[in-house]
């Protein structure tokens, strides 16, 4: 697929198949977390990927929409720095996140991000240090309907371009 279509065709996936992804297509979502721009190339960000069914459900009770963790054959914390410090670091962490579903698209792999709005509470889950921060995770699986990986858009779809460029002044 090259990266036209995938930006095109994507889709949030929140229902999984209940089966494991291999070893080498989480390593590979993963390094192309890695591989993604940061700014001054600081790679302010850590990982945790979680297999554990049990910690993918707590986790999925840490944010109002992220009920999908908790049926994804792999979730990925993405921690990053100081959230109230700077505005790159979220930024990075988005970038991060966006590459490795770009790659999960490629490997026929589904996924959807999830807002973690009890931090505290994601931090006694996970157990991470406590100058790391988590406000975003990735639930990524087999989609329970292959379709929903690429399916067309919905009723309405996206506002056309012209409806939110604005060229040289508002």
């Amino acid at each position: 697929m090259n990266i036209s279509d995938a930006i095109r065709l994507k889709r949030a996936v929140r229902k999984f198949q209940d089966k494991p992804l291999p070893e080498d297509v989480i390593r590979a979502i993963l390094n192309a977390g890695r591989r993604s721009q940061s700014s001054k190339n600081e790679q302010g960000w850590q990982f945790i990927a979680i297999r554990n069914k049990d910690i993918l459900k707590a986790l999925s009770e840490c944010g109002t929409y992220a009920g999908h963790l908790a049926g994804a054959a792999v979730g990925v914390a993405i921690l990053t720095p100081n959230p109230d410090g700077k505005f790159q670091d979220l930024f990075d962490a988005g970038q991060t996140a966006a590459y490795m579903q770009l790659m999960a698209l490629e490997l026929g792999v589904g996924s959807c991000l999830a807002s973690i709005y009890e931090p505290a509470k994601a931090r006694e889950i996970l157990e991470f240090p406590l100058d790391w921060h988590l406000r975003i995770a990735i639930s990524f699986g087999y989609p329970a309907d292959e379709e929903k990986l690429t399916a067309p858009p919905k009723k309405g779809g996206r506002a056309p371009l012209e409806e939110i460029v604005h060229w040289d002044r508002w």
